[in-house]
């Protein structure tokens, strides 16, 4: 089993140090940071992990932090560090995404809990990618035109509609239809949907 990797953001080096060594005896690979900034600079860059994230610290706080990384496309899985009364703060950022948030000071039960949800976020997000990355895979087999024809079954148009869109025939849509179908190895209309929706035909396409 490999091992789980976890970022601190924290500016306070007790914390860090007392989190590094309660996570690397518990079997976590553990990368710090000392500020938001810090990690954002790396953020992009990351392998896959959880990110236990600090909410009050100098320059970016928690929120800031987190807001970042929507901005910047990160999906690494949140879990809100707080002190004794951050709790409204701690709600805010569950609402911005943060999977849990834990009170300092924390028993090791809560911080593996909360990681444990974490790394099941980071799971879901891996299989969906994964599905992703196989169906548009699926779909390089078409030619530029059967893509233009199933782009216009996602967007539940009659064939007349693409013909019409496209400046052929009906009959021309038909057939490149069937041919895709063939093409996908599916017996169904649904079954190709499913595997444009599943590539983001039609969403990252639009």
């Amino acid at each position: 089993m490999t091992e789980k990797q976890v970022y601190i953001v924290d500016d306070d080096e007790a914390i860090r140090r007392s989190l590094n060594f309660m996570l690397r005896t518990s079997g976590y690979k553990v990368e710090q940071f000392t500020c938001g900034e810090e990690f954002l600079k790396a953020a992009t860059k990351l392998s896959p992990g959880c990110v236990l994230l600090d909410i009050r610290m100098p320059g970016l706080d928690g929120l800031e932090v987190q807001q970042a990384m929507a901005r910047e496309g990160v999906t690494l899985p949140v879990v809100i560090m707080t002190g004794h009364g951050d709790v409204n703060l701690a709600v805010r950022a569950m609402k911005a995404g943060a999977i849990d948030f834990i009170e300092k000071p924390f028993e090791k039960a809560t911080l593996m809990s909360a990681l444990d949800q974490g790394f099941a976020r980071l799971g879901e997000d891996d299989v969906r990618k994964l599905r992703a990355q196989e169906a548009a895979t699926r779909l390089e087999v078409l030619t530029p035109r059967e893509r233009d024809v199933l782009r216009g079954l996602v967007e539940g148009l009659p064939n007349k509609t693409i013909a019409y869109d496209l400046g052929i025939s009906p009959r021309t849509v038909e057939i490149h239809r069937a041919n895709l179908m063939t093409k996908l190895n599916v017996k169904s209309l649904s079954e190709a949907l499913r595997i444009a929706f599943t590539a983001g035909l039609g969403v990252v396409e639009a």
